[in-house]
């Protein structure tokens, strides 16, 4: 293979291995960012129930309050009634002191409402608050491991990028050029592999001549399609072809 080409196919592959790992930079930071998120969804969600069982817990004191207030008065009916004169007095007082005993126990159907409603409350208070304990620790170590993977494919980057700036520099400057200017056109692909005639980059079949000039490996070519460059890979002999083809020679 020409040295130019070979270096290309290297430089292909460092390049392609620099863009995978900066996807992987930038993808982590919103990775932990959707866990923190997600915490921080629960943490809300504990919260907003600890304040609505804080507000329970104060409108039943008030309910609570509103009975003393509503006895109170009663305890001044009953002691009132001893000094009506009339009949129609004595009837309108307790109609009133009924009037507010049944106010005591529409209150009382209320403030047992609170309670069932407190209970649950309570318990999902208490159930949240083991579960999120188990969510801080498991998002730390998360964003940590996540962290470290950053990092790690950042010095991994880093050095590719090393690789590439001697890869590149190891290029002749006007296959430097054409690889530079196609890879920027072409997603990131400057070099494509030949298979059975077609290159692989575009999926179009090389002009046969091309295709032999290709195959030896002895000149740079590009497609004339997508302009990349072209290089030819030897097919892997497979294993078990092999084996059969030595058999057979054996049972020859």
């Amino acid at each position: 293979m020409h040295p130019d080409l070979k270096t290309a196919v290297e430089l292909q592959r460092v390049d392609l291995e620099i863009a995978k790992l900066s996807t992987q930079v930038d993808e982590i930071p919103s990775q932990i960012q959707s866990i923190q998120a997600q915490l921080n969804h629960s943490l809300g969600a504990h919260e907003e129930r600890k304040l609505r069982l804080t507000a329970n817990q104060k409108e039943r004191r008030d309910l609570e309050g509103e009975i003393k207030v509503i006895q109170e008065k009663i305890s001044k009916h009953k002691d009132q009634l001893y000094q009506v004169k009339t009949n129609e007095q004595y009837r309108a007082m307790q109609r009133e002191i009924e009037g507010e005993e049944q106010n005591i126990r529409t209150i009382e159907d209320r403030i047992l409402e609170k309670m069932v409603e407190a209970e649950s409350l309570q318990k999902l208070v208490q159930d949240a608050a083991a579960r999120l304990e188990d969510e801080k620790t498991r998002v730390a170590g998360e964003t940590k491991r996540l962290e470290s993977a950053r990092q790690a494919a950042e010095e991994e980057r880093s050095q590719r990028l090393a690789r590439r700036a001697t890869l590149a520099e190891g290029l002749s400057a006007s296959i430097r050029e054409t690889y530079e200017r196609v890879r920027r056109g072409r997603n990131g692909v400057a070099v494509a592999e030949v298979r059975d005639g077609f290159c692989t980059g575009c999926n179009v079949r090389l002009r046969p001549q091309m295709y032999n000039e290709v195959r030896t490996g002895e000149s740079i070519a590009t497609c004339d399609s997508c302009s990349r460059l072209l290089y030819y890979a030897e097919p892997a002999t497979d294993v078990t072809e092999m084996a059969e083809g030595r058999n057979h020679q054996v049972a020859l």
